[in-house]
């Protein structure tokens, strides 16, 4: 039977001074966020990309938001079951080289030219981001006194969003600058193929890159495998985990990541139709998806602010108040035209910024064995993600207003604001 990953034998001393192991640990943790983040965001960049390779509908290109999203779903909970098994550290190295894996992954999907081959490549990469979330999450948490574990997590979270503006820029000049003029519906047989698999290259050759780096990445985490001092965990089947759902603040906490990924992902998804529209600023397609960065933008800067803020207020008080801003400035954007309709929405991603650490961590708070346990499950919430978006569309759709439809996210940040206030009684 397999020691638990808190069993040291010689080689696994951990360094003399306690507490330049941790900050070395946090740095490390904090580069994982940073990789993780914006790797996820490359989707953004990538979908187009492949929308017009194999000339796709919306609904058939946004299978790459569905498929990474859903990995959330099938991996959390295993995933937190192997870290459970094999800890942290080793658990983030394993998350790397699915990563990895799913990168090179890429290589058939392009010589093959096929796009279900490219889901799959995604759908194995986003389970090693989930694996390796799983590990970031509550292992920041634990890197310092419980007091200010929001403010690490949201501090590392900025680090995330970081990641998130950087990657769909450079990702944006590979994958998007000098498209060819001839298109793929003009072509078919052999001569789509070769277009296909010559258009597809540069993609390739993109990921594979970021497989060497991921490589490097997972062989400074192995190096430093024994750095966390007494890690311990509930060594319980993960189906016993689910008994957590049974603690109201953990439930709805899991409910707050839901609905939170899931209008994060519906607002960021409407930014480019809704600034098309001629109440709106009415300009094309590319124009509008140059103010996507400040969407994301604001998440970034509030991030590193909500750190600060964090230390001195109560989290869930924050939370709510946020969560409101968020609500009112829906309202202001679906009731105003022009510029100020679309930078209220887009004023947002400032809003959304302290979300999702602040709840992770106060639906966390007093696991202590079980963060792993607790962690998986979370995971699991981000599929908010692919369920949100897809009932935001289909009320666009029927409505016929883009406006009329972000009474959704709107109804999402009324539960969390809720849940803010909740939280805010402190824990029993």
């Amino acid at each position: 039977m397999a020691p638990p990953p808190n069993t040291c034998d010689a080689s696994d001393r951990q360094p003399d001074d306690p507490a330049k192991g941790v900050a070395h640990l946090r740095v490390l943790v904090i580069g994982l966020f940073f990789v993780f983040g914006g790797i996820t965001s490359l989707n953004d960049v990538i979908i187009p990309k492949l929308k017009g390779l194999f000339t796709l509908n919306y609904t058939e290109a946004m299978l790459v938001q569905f498929c990474f999203f859903t990995a959330y779903a099938v991996v959390g909970i295993p995933g937190a079951a192997l870290v459970k098994r094999v800890g942290y550290m080793r658990g983030a190295v394993i998350g790397l080289g699915l990563m990895t894996l799913g990168c090179l992954l890429f290589i058939p999907a392009s010589l093959s030219a096929t796009f279900g081959l490219f889901l799959l490549a995604l759908f194995v990469l986003a389970s090693g981001v989930v694996v390796v979330q799983v590990v970031s999450n509550p292992l920041i948490s634990l890197l310092g006194p419980a007091k200010t574990a929001p403010s690490r997590l949201t501090f590392a979270q900025g680090f995330n969003s970081l990641g998130t503006v950087l990657f769909p820029k450079v990702g944006a000049i590979l994958f998007l600058s000098g498209l060819a003029a001839v298109s793929a519906r003009q072509l078919s047989g052999a001569a789509l193929y070769a277009y296909r698999v010559n258009q597809t290259r540069v993609v390739v050759h993109t990921y594979m890159g970021l497989a060497l780096a991921l490589a490097l990445v997972a062989s400074v985490v192995w190096a430093n495998r024994h750095r966390l001092a007494h890690e311990a965990h509930d060594h319980s089947p993960m189906r016993k985990s689910l008994d957590l759902l049974r603690q109201p603040r953990f439930s709805l906490g899991a409910l707050g990541i839901f609905l939170y990924v899931g209008a994060e992902v519906s607002i960021g998804s409407l930014i480019v139709a809704y600034v098309q529209q001629r109440g709106a600023m009415g300009l094309s397609a590319a124009a509008a998806g140059s103010y996507i960065p400040f969407y994301w933008g604001g998440a970034l800067i509030g991030r590193f602010v909500g750190s600060a803020v964090l230390t001195r207020f109560s989290p869930g008080k924050v939370l709510a108040l946020v969560s409101c801003g968020a609500i009112l400035l829906l309202l202001l954007s679906a009731n105003s035209l022009g510029a100020v309709s679309c930078w209220s929405l887009l004023a947002i991603g400032l809003m959304n910024s302290i979300m999702f650490p602040t709840i992770f961590t106060l639906a966390s708070e007093g696991l202590g064995e079980r963060a792993a346990d607790g962690s998986g499950i979370l995971n699991v919430a981000i599929s908010g993600g692919a369920i949100i978006p897809l009932l935001t569309g289909v009320i666009a759709d029927l409505s016929g207003s883009l406006s009329i439809a972000l009474a959704l996210p709107a109804l999402c940040y009324a539960v969390i604001a809720g849940y803010g206030l909740y939280a805010s009684r402190g824990h029993a």
